[in-house]
Formats: structure tokens, C-alpha cells, sequence
């Protein structure tokens, strides 16, 4: 990535978002995730740590300079209560992070989860109190949508104000992992072997991080499906109907990961870039622009050595729409994973995406300890 020279703070006329190390760059020709796409334009670095917790947010604007970020939190993370006044244990319960100031600073007001337990004490089979991970929220003019995985388990929630939550409902059943003895699955959902696990029981995966969009009264889902290789799975419906009317895209998957682990002696860098998204594919975070839709993703291609017992080489990577349905068939970015190298960045591939007064924003893993805000600008 070549050098820039930060000149200036930037405040966007009218929104009052502001971009505190953003670049010398006129808002209204700003460039767009087309232009990244087609070279012209590449992620800068513009806040290195937004106060946001390492791990997996999903960041929203709310007009007025106003973000809200939704993560998942924890005791051990956060010093996080339930809201029956008990700690919470890792990974945690959905949390609300607020800035104020454009997005440069996020700060979480009061450490108690945002969703309500049905009753006292919480129960994680019934609240999913231990397990909101990985959240996902699309806004529409009269109401919010949720995602979260508990346990592997795509689970749904809807809201009027993005602060009070219905019920969770399973977008599928089954879903997580399960053995194919309990229920046949499709190739597409199927476990395959991995180089480095050995003795897995569970041979179907359906889940896994997910993500949500809206668009008029069309709700779109997205779900990892199948291990080694991944595929990136939507589904969609009628966005009143909720997780009932959610039904397999068109195109299915949408795109696969990578068909093998790749050479078994390199772990991380350049040399696994064609291989980082083999074991798992999620996290869809999803924009439109023009007639293409636009998805940052996560790829995960580890365990890098026999049992390590945890995911590492991670990667950040970008896919697009080939056409004008978002439930068409995709294709992956030539470049990717983007941002950094195959390697252990946990919370690297887990990216929000926004557009904030014509300006392309995305926050993502800065370092391994913490999480910040890059900028798209053009290359020269």
C-alpha cells in the first residue's frame, strides 16, 4: 500500500460525519466499492482504534454524526450484566456502542446486554444470553432486522428502533452442525475433510456467522453452508413475514470458497492468499452501488497445524454481484483477502461496510488488539 499524507480533519457538510484523518478528497466524487473493484481506489487507514472491543461489531449510522455499533460482549470483554444483574460469560450478549463525534470514538454508556431476558434468571437455551455473536443489523424505514449466530445457529430479530428486540426465531431448521446420520444434508452443506482435524462428529454445517440486507420489502439473509470448501448461502423473502418467509436464493451457493487447504507447510502470508477462505465462508456484510451488490466477507482456512482445537488464518475478502440480482451468482475479488496477509487476525474478516454522505467507510481489525475505521480513496 503506497504512503499517504493526512492533511486535515474533514467534516461532511449536512450529516455531520466526520472523518478525523481522512484524505484531501472531494465527498461528492469520492470513490465508490466500483472503483475499488476496478483498481482505481484502495482502503486507507483513517482511525487506527475507535474504542470498539477486538472482535466482531456491526457499525450503523444514524444520522447527526450518531453511530451505533452492535457487539457482542462479554464479563471477561467488557465487564458486561445481564439484565437480570448477573455477569455474562464469554462470548457474550448483544451490546450497543455509541459515538457521537462521526464515528471516531465508540463507548458502551451503561455494561448491560441490550436484548431482555424472557424471565430471571437468563437462560442461554431460551436467550441465547451467553452466545449473541457475531451481529448483523439492516435498517428499513419502519423497522430493524437482527442476526446473530447462538451456537452456530442463524437466529432472527426484529425491532421497530433498533433498541427493542422480539423474540429469536432459527432461520432454518436444522441448522448449526449436525451429524447426517440425524438429517441428510446437501453437498453444498456438507463437512469435508480438513488436513489439520481429525475425528469430527458432525459432518453437515449450516449457520455459522451470518448476515442480513433489505431492500424495499425484501429481507436477505446470508449464512455459511458446508466446511471445507465453505459456500456462502442467502436466503430470502418477504422482510414482514420474518424468518417464515425466508426462502433459498436463486443461486445457490453464491459462491464458494477455495477447493483445498493448499500447501500443508505455509501458514501464513502471500503464498496461502488463493487458499484463505477454504474452511469457512461468512460474515456477509452487503452494499449496493450501481447495478453490482458489493459483500465483505470472512474467510477462514485453518487450523494451521493437527488439532490446534481453534480457527486462525483469517482474511478479509471482497465479492460482487456478476449482475443485477442480488440472488444471481457472484464473483470473488481477484485481490483478495484484502488488508492484511492470511494469518491469525481475528476480527480482520468480520467488516462493516457504510456510505456516509457519499463517503465509503469501513470498520474492521486494525491490529490484534484493536478495531478502527479505514477510508476508500482513490490511487493516483
Amino acid at each position: 500500500m503506497r504512503v499517504w499524507i493526512i492533511v486535515a480533519v474533514l467534516v461532511i457538510a449536512g450529516g455531520g460525519a466526520g472523518f478525523s484523518s481522512a484524505l484531501r478528497q472531494d465527498a461528492d466524487a469520492a470513490p465508490t466499492l466500483a472503483d475499488f473493484w476496478d483498481g482505481r481506489a484502495e482502503w486507507v487507514l483513517d482511525v487506527e482504534d475507535v474504542g470498539l472491543p477486538i472482535g466482531e461489531s456491526d457499525t450503523v449510522y444514524r444520522g447527526d454524526g450518531v453511530y451505533w455499533s452492535y457487539l457482542h460482549a462479554s464479563d471477561q470483554s467488557a465487564g458486561i450484566i445481564d439484565q437480570c444483574g448477573q455477569p455474562v460469560e464469554f462470548p457474550g450478549c448483544l451490546t450497543r456502542w455509541e459515538s457521537s463525534d462521526g464515528g471516531e470514538t465508540f463507548a458502551l454508556s451503561v455494561p448491560v446486554c441490550e436484548i431482555a431476558c424472557t424471565t430471571c434468571p437468563c437462560s442461554d437455551e431460551r436467550d441465547h444470553i451467553t452466545a449473541q455473536q457475531y451481529p448483523r443489523v439492516a435498517f428499513a424505514d419502519d423497522a430493524a432486522y437482527l442476526m446473530y449466530e447462538w451456537h452456530a445457529h442463524p437466529v432472527l430479530r426484529t425491532s421497530t428502533d433498533g433498541l427493542n428486540w422480539s423474540d429469536g426465531v432459527e432461520i432454518s431448521t436444522p441448522s448449526g452442525t449436525w451429524p447426517s446420520s440425524y438429517s441428510q444434508c446437501s453437498e453444498i452443506e456438507h463437512i469435508g475433510p480438513h488436513p489439520n482435524i481429525r475425528g469430527e462428529v458432525h459432518d453437515c454445517l449450516l449457520g455459522a456467522p451470518p448476515g442480513v440486507y433489505v431492500e424495499g420489502d425484501m429481507l436477505y439473509v446470508f449464512v455459511a453452508a458446508g466446511s471445507a470448501p465453505g459456500h456462502m448461502r442467502c436466503y430470502k423473502g418477504d422482510r414482514h413475514a420474518g424468518a417464515a418467509g425466508l426462502r433459498v436464493c436463486e443461486s445457490d451457493p453464491l459462491f464458494a470458497g477455495a477447493a483445498e487447504y493448499g500447501p500443508l507447510d505455509v501458514v501464513s502470508g502471500p503464498d496461502i492468499a488463493a487458499y484463505f477462505d477454504f474452511r469457512y465462508v461468512s460474515s456477509a456484510d452487503v452494499l449496493r452501488v450501481d447495478d453490482h451488490y458489493y459483500m465483505a466477507y470472512e474467510g477462514v482456512r485453518g487450523p494451521d497445524v493437527l488439532e490446534r482445537g481453534m480457527d486462525t488464518q483469517f482474511g478479509l475478502g471482497f465479492a460482487r454481484s456478476v449482475g443485477p440480482n442480488i440472488d444471481g451468482a457472484w464473483e470473488k475479488f481477484l485481490a483478495n483477502p484484502v488488508l492484511m496477509p492470511t494469518s491469525p487476525n481475528f476480527g480482520v474478516g468480520h467488516a462493516d461496510l457504510l456510505v456516509v454522505d457519499g463517503v465509503t467507510i469501513m470498520y474492521t481489525a486494525t491490529t490484534m488488539e484493536t478495531r478502527g475505521r479505514y477510508v476508500l480513496a482513490w490511487l493516483d
